[in-house]
């Protein structure tokens, strides 16, 4: 039916709640840490994921946020002890779809993660297929690889670069905060141990430098972040 994450770092309701999905027909991963967690979501494509709260290394709602910058349409149900009115409030607004605590009925579960998963297939929500890839005037990148075109030309991208271009179309006329930027450098393979803030300035001037010539200037808002902007516009 649908590929599932479960992100949980009890072992034993881990494997409980794979061997129940698994038996509604589910595909199922899992992960024990929000590291790991991110890990997974970078490499693999997921139509769900069930996420707890009270996770080691990175906590549940960083991972929440993080994915949420990559993959804004990806249905995530919380699946928690924090059972507080604040806990529900700031898990919604981090971007869940659902939020449901421990302990739990496992039928409730079922039904609100089928009802989570047939919300997101409809229209409204994405589309069937899979997106083009985002474009902003003659420029077009890649949303999975690291790859960008201008016009017919290739532009040559480190993974840094490409991530740091597609956060700023996907985003274009939005100021993206470095905190945004830095947080997506992060969720990738190969950085938990974090990233140095002031690298960010070194990949806006390559990834300039690389626009030269076209119409489209990545603009310093000093205390904000960085914006995306056609050098046309009015």
């Amino acid at each position: 039916m649908a590929h599932l994450l479960i992100v949980e770092d009890d072992e034993l309701l881990r494997d409980g709640l794979s061997a129940q999905l698994m038996q509604a027909g589910h595909r199922i991963d899992t992960a024990a840490d929000g590291e790991q967690a991110l890990e997974r979501l970078q490499n693999d494509a997921f139509e769900g994921v069930v996420l707890d709260l009270g996770l080691p290394k990175l906590d549940g709602l960083t991972v929440l946020r993080r994915l949420r910058l990559r993959l804004p349409a990806l249905p995530v149900l919380i699946l928690t002890a924090r059972d507080g009115i604040e806990d529900r409030v700031e898990g919604l607004n981090a971007g869940a779809d659902d939020y449901l605590t421990k302990p739990f009925n496992r039928d409730e579960l079922l039904a609100r993660l089928q009802s989570m998963l047939r919300r997101a297939s409809l229209p409204a929500f994405g589309p069937a297929a899979p997106p083009p890839p985002p474009a902003t005037g003659s420029l077009r990148v890649d949303p999975v690889l690291p790859r960008a075109w201008l016009g017919n030309e290739a532009i040559e991208l480190t993974q840094r670069e490409w991530s740091l271009l597609d956060l700023l179309v996907r985003h274009s006329g939005q100021v993206v905060s470095r905190e945004d930027v830095l947080a997506v450098w992060q969720s990738e393979p190969g950085e938990a141990g974090g990233v140095a803030s002031n690298a960010l300035e070194v990949y806006v001037h390559r990834l300039r430098r690389k626009l030269a010539g076209s119409t489209l200037n990545i603009r310093n808002i000093r205390g904000l972040g960085y914006l995306l902007e056609s050098a046309s516009a009015p």
